[in-house]
């Protein structure tokens, strides 16, 4: 597991595990919810074709982000 800056550095089958969030206002209410907090561990699962979005493990459950949401 290595330090990234943002979650759109993670490969497919890499981890990392959540600091702290840069956003703001409904997007970090919205990333709350989906149980991303600190302390959270994520595992990349794929990149789409077009290389946005990224599907990522939390907590169990497969979440899709943008790029602009990482």
């Amino acid at each position: 597991m290595e330090t990234v800056s943002g979650l759109q550095s993670l490969r497919p089958g890499e981890t990392a595990v959540v600091k702290g969030l840069s956003s703001s206002g409904a997007l970090r209410r919205r990333l709350l919810d989906m149980g991303i907090v600190a302390g959270t561990r994520l595992e990349c699962l794929g990149i789409s074709p077009g290389g946005d979005p990224r599907a990522f493990l939390v907590r169990g459950a497969a979440l899709a982000l943008r790029a602009k949401d990482c």
